[in-house]
Parts: structure tokens; C-alpha cells; sequence
């Protein structure tokens, strides 16, 4: 696989990290208003919660994401993008101040504990009695 390909795929798995910790927050809270068991799965909710303070904590120390570092190494320069590498980072890289990111992700963050906290997961996926 060469240098770009690999650069190529780890930009789709940094997209479906995203896609996971932004539609996973939208599918616990559809989940919980249909009261899904889903929503309620420890496992679920567990690796979700430990994927936004993974990069809420990375922000927080100043820390560049390792898929980004590891894609950069890989693409050199940005040119030899496809068009599918240059969708993908024109929909996940922002020109915007690293601060902004930084508050962002923290408060992302403490959306998914607040969610937690008032609806915990069960075990065996039940939905509590609320």
C-alpha cells in the first residue's frame, strides 16, 4: 500500500471516529427518547464517552490528534490528496483558533458525562425506570 493510500485510509478511519462520537451522542439521546436499549448499553456508552475525553483531554494538554500526526507523516504534502482525501479534510479540518476546539471538544465533553450521570447505562441494555 503506498504512502498515500495508507494516509487515505487512516483519514477515513479518523472520519468514522468523528462520525462515531458526534452521531453516537445523537443516537444515545434517540435511543433514550424511544427508550432503546441501545442507549443504555454499558459497553456503548462506555467506548463513547472514553472516545470524546480522549480528545477533550488531548485539546486540553495541547496535544495534536495521533491520526492527524500519523497522516501528515504519511501525505508529506497535502497535493497528493484524492479527491476523497481532500473532501474528507476539507470536512473535518477547520481553519478556526485551536482555542475554539479546545472548548468545543470540552464542552462535547461534558455533554456526554451530563447524559451519563442523568441516564446511566444498565446492564443488559435496560432502560431505567424514569
Amino acid at each position: 500500500m503506498s504512502g498515500t493510500a495508507l494516509a487515505d485510509a487512516i483519514l477515513a478511519i479518523h472520519a468514522a471516529f468523528v462520525l462515531f462520537v458526534v452521531g453516537g451522542f445523537a443516537a444515545i439521546w434517540a435511543g433514550i427518547a424511544a427508550r432503546r436499549a441501545f442507549a443504555y448499553d454499558p459497553w456503548f456508552r462506555g467506548l463513547h464517552l472514553a472516545a470524546i475525553a480522549f480528545v477533550a483531554l488531548e485539546s486540553l494538554l495541547g496535544y495534536a490528534c495521533p491520526l492527524t500526526i500519523w497522516e501528515d507523516a504519511l501525505r508529506g504534502v497535502r497535493v497528493d490528496e484524492s479527491f476523497i482525501a481532500r473532501t474528507i479534510h476539507a470536512w473535518l479540518f477547520w481553519d478556526l483558533p485551536p482555542a475554539f476546539f479546545t472548548v468545543t471538544y470540552v464542552a462535547f465533553a461534558a455533554l456526554v458525562a451530563a447524559t451519563w450521570w442523568r441516564h446511566p447505562p444498565r446492564r443488559r441494555g435496560r432502560p431505567d425506570a424514569r
